[in-house]
């Protein structure tokens, strides 16, 4: 949204620099508290407790590490002695972005996924049922087998969507033959981009859903309402789309949503994705066979997957899906990149670039139903 010259041009023009009122120190606010739990979230578990409890706590915690959209954390977890429930949270949807729970779902997919791969781990097998009816859930049963501890389970607490500039370089055959493989699942199927021509068309299209929602002031506070503008900020609401994590200077919230209202502009953002999408090495389209919620959750699923590979060879990703949230433009999207039947449900570069700092994650006791 702005650049630290920015940031620091713009409190100073409006007196607060020389006033002395503000001094701009990345993380400054809360940058203790956020560090924390940072280190508390995103790690490995001790693994090897025989308590059955703990156990399933563990593997919700894991689940949690999964993206949102919007970083909201739309889920419940409910626990048994051999299974656990993921249900949506609909008083954490977003109503605007996302007005048919699509994203919602593709969420509950992900930490699904996720809660599979650390089940191997410690020696179970997780198979997730998606059960339709007054009360939606996603059932994952719990069964003794061998411990599989698997390249995408290692890379889960070093995933993350990765706003920023990748090095542009392309990646081998053999690697997107890995992502190809990891983002097909059960009546899903990925196109990867890597031409040029087609990587622009993509572009096109992020500009033009872009700009729709950058007109659409709902749209605008929906965005609004989950930022966490500091560390302190992040760590106390343990959800939301931290500033730092964009690569956005922090800054007291007061202070940050003044800047936001100033800089948070159509060209600002259009001009950082045109960089975005042209420092990438690819663009990954996740399409459904059918539009439905079970179809959604298997999306999650295998974006996951696709993502935890990438993880794994240090490959990083992050999301795109303005074509593909703005309903008008979705249908010519699809047709732009050839695809005759199906939706096409998420947009995800990737390219190598550099780590940034983390969002956060509630309690597992604010998540379990």
């Amino acid at each position: 949204m702005m650049t630290r010259r920015k940031f620091i041009a713009a409190a100073a023009a409006t007196g607060l620099g020389a006033a002395g009122v503000f001094t701009y120190r990345p993380f400054a606010e809360g940058s203790a508290e956020y560090e924390q739990a940072v280190k508390q979230i995103w790690r490995h578990g001790l693994g090897g407790s025989s308590d059955a409890s703990a156990v399933l706590r563990e593997l919700v915690r894991y689940a949690t590490l999964a993206p949102s959209s919007h970083n909201t954390q739309c889920w419940k977890f409910g626990l048994a002695a051999q299974s656990i429930s993921i249900t949506p949270d609909y008083q954490r949807r977003c109503p605007i972005v996302d007005p048919d729970d699509h994203h919602l779902f593709v969420s509950l997919g992900c930490a699904a996924e996720n809660l599979v791969q650390a089940a191997a781990a410690m020696g179970l097998r997780g198979d997730a049922v998606f059960n339709t009816g007054k009360k939606e859930s996603l059932e994952i049963s719990l069964e003794r087998a061998t411990e599989v501890r698997t390249p995408l389970f290692e890379a889960i607490p070093r995933r993350q969507s990765t706003r920023a500039e990748f090095d542009a370089k392309p990646l081998s055959n053999d690697d997107l033959r890995l992502l190809e493989t990891a983002g097909s699942g059960n009546g899903v199927r990925v196109l990867l981009l890597t031409d040029k021509h087609a990587i622009e068309n993509v572009l096109d299209f992020v500009v033009q859903g872009n700009t729709a929602q950058m007109r659409d002031p709902a749209f605008v506070r929906e965005l609004k309402h989950w930022l966490r503008f500091n560390g302190g900020q992040a760590a106390r609401t343990g959800d939301g789309l931290f500033s730092g994590s964009s690569g956005n200077p922090t800054a007291p919230s007061w202070l940050g949503n003044l800047m936001f209202d100033l800089f948070f502009t159509e060209q600002a953002e259009n001009d950082k994705y045109v960089r975005h999408v042209r420092s990438s090495s690819g663009i990954a389209v996740l399409v459904s066979d059918l539009e439905n919620k079970s179809h959604w959750i298997e999306v999650g699923r295998a974006f996951q997957r696709f993502a935890l590979q990438a993880t794994a060879m240090d490959v990083r990703t992050a999301h795109l899906n303005q074509p593909v949230e703005v309903a008008s433009i979705r249908p010519q999207f699809a047709k732009s990149i050839g695809i005759a039947s199906g939706r096409p449900d998420l947009i995800i570069r990737f390219g190598r670039g550099p780590e940034m700092p983390r969002s956060l994650r509630r309690p597992i006791d604010a998540v379990l139903s």
